[in-house]
């Protein structure tokens, strides 16, 4: 299988829980915990796997500069875009209780917010799938889970505001096919570039991971667990080093 057509299935597959939680969240009605805690989790996933995978690896290729610039320019870049989709169903679009009906203009919004925290987590995929290393199951797992609750919460508001399953069903199913794109596009565009051009994009990626966790999934964990989340968190965290230390 060509490279690029390998990343762009492992940024689909990371990003078809869309699918799977808009259809839990369309039959199914969770608690406001249950999903909270599901947030939680696969934050601690996530900031293990963007810790060890992508920011660990780039400092066998460039200095520490290199990475800090990198890091904060991705999170840079990801807070300013996200401070502008200042709608309150976008801005809080993982929030699955008190999430107002949506209106029947706010669906592409949350469309593209939702599309704005894949954005990173695609380009990282394709570029480790590209430079020829093993796409760690944590890293997948990691993305994987932290898509569930966005589409679960989103998809009730959704509900709630009128719309019917088969506008969110393609809504979330375009997402994923844009998340397969991007991560081609990691490895295309960036797949053969020098050694320091791939750990600065991956540092880039690696920053905006960050800023989405930091913005819109642990705020919205702590809304309903409390300092229950921290734990949680931690909880996800080991378990992602455990994965990677079995594939080690």
């Amino acid at each position: 299988m060509p490279l690029w057509l390998e990343a762009g299935f492992w940024g689909f597959v990371a990003s078809s829980a869309l699918l799977i939680g808009a259809l839990l969240g369309w039959f199914i009605r969770f608690s406001a915990k249950t999903v909270a805690y599901v947030m939680a989790f696969g934050s601690g996933i996530l900031v293990a796997a963007l810790s060890f995978e992508l920011v660990g690896s780039s400092l066998e290729q460039v200095s520490i500069l290199w990475i800090a610039g990198g890091f904060m320019a991705g999170a840079l870049v990801f807070s300013l875009i996200n401070h502008q989709l200042n709608l309150p169903a976008v801005k809080h679009r993982k929030r699955f209780q008190h999430q107002p009906p949506v209106a029947s203009n706010t669906g592409m919004a949350i469309a593209a917010g939702t599309l704005l925290d894949g954005i990173p987590e695609s380009i990282a995929i394709g570029l480790l799938v590209a430079s020829g290393g093993k796409l760690s199951v944590a890293t997948i797992a990691a993305i994987f889970i932290s898509n569930i609750p966005e589409a679960l919460s989103s998809t009730a508001g959704m509900r709630r505001g009128g719309r019917g399953g088969w506008f969110i069903l393609r809504l979330w199913l375009g997402i994923a096919v844009c998340s397969g794109v991007f991560a081609v596009i990691g490895a295309v565009f960036f797949g053969s570039a020098p050694a320091h051009i791939k750990a600065l994009v991956t540092c880039v990626a690696a920053g905006g991971i960050f800023a989405m966790v930091v913005e819109t999934m642990i705020p919205e964990a702590f809304a309903e667990t409390h300092e229950m989340s921290g734990l949680v968190a931690a909880l996800g965290f080991v378990v992602a080093v455990a994965l990677q230390a079995l594939e080690a």
